[in-house]
């Protein structure tokens, strides 16, 4: 191993990876996934679909999830920075309804492991941030689930400028909270 430092997060299964980058005055070069290096790390899941997005500042995208197909994600952002947060959603979890969030960005180059049965939002906090995802099972546009990014029974730190008014899909204005989901 060697080539990533991955750190734990405070609810299993959460994973922050930092990449070795390589960097001369040429520019930098750096593996942003090796199967092997990941397996060793215990994140041993085979990615079926990538995704990217961008985004300008003020967008906030979530919090998603598929509910009959979950995917693990890895997660990454190309260019710009996010505040990416992850609830679990894990059936049984001493963690249930915990949150966790990490500030990605084209600079720190750090990636997030997210497994199955975890809600997944990101902020965006630059001008722009291209965002990009690895999947362990195909979108499914009839599996859709979510819940409002503001739900008081979770209490995200989202960081938000006060006065700030975000950038939403009708879709994300519309989920309800965490205790919805017990009702499902």
């Amino acid at each position: 191993m060697g080539k990533i430092t991955v750190e734990t997060c405070g609810i299993e299964g959460l994973k922050v990876i930092t990449p070795t980058v390589l960097g001369d005055n040429r520019g930098y070069f750096m593996e942003t996934y090796h199967y092997q290096d990941y397996k060793e790390a215990g994140i041993d899941q085979i990615f079926v679909q990538d995704n990217q997005s961008a985004s300008v500042k003020g967008v906030l995208r979530g919090l998603h999830f598929q509910i009959h197909y979950p995917q693990d994600k890895l997660v990454r952002v190309l260019s710009g920075e996010v505040f990416d947060v992850a609830v679990d959603l894990r059936v049984g979890s001493a963690t249930y309804g915990k949150w966790f969030g990490v500030i990605l960005s084209a600079e720190n180059k750090k990636q997030f492991f997210i497994p199955k049965n975890f809600a997944h939002g990101f902020f965006v906090l630059s001008d722009y941030a291209e965002f990009a995802y690895k999947c362990t099972d195909f979108y499914h546009p009839n599996d859709e689930g979510g819940i409002i990014w503001n739900d008081p029974d979770i209490g995200i730190d989202w960081p938000v400028p006060e006065g700030m008014e975000l950038i939403m899909s009708d879709k994300d204005l519309k989920w309800e909270g965490i205790k919805s989901l017990s009702r499902a």
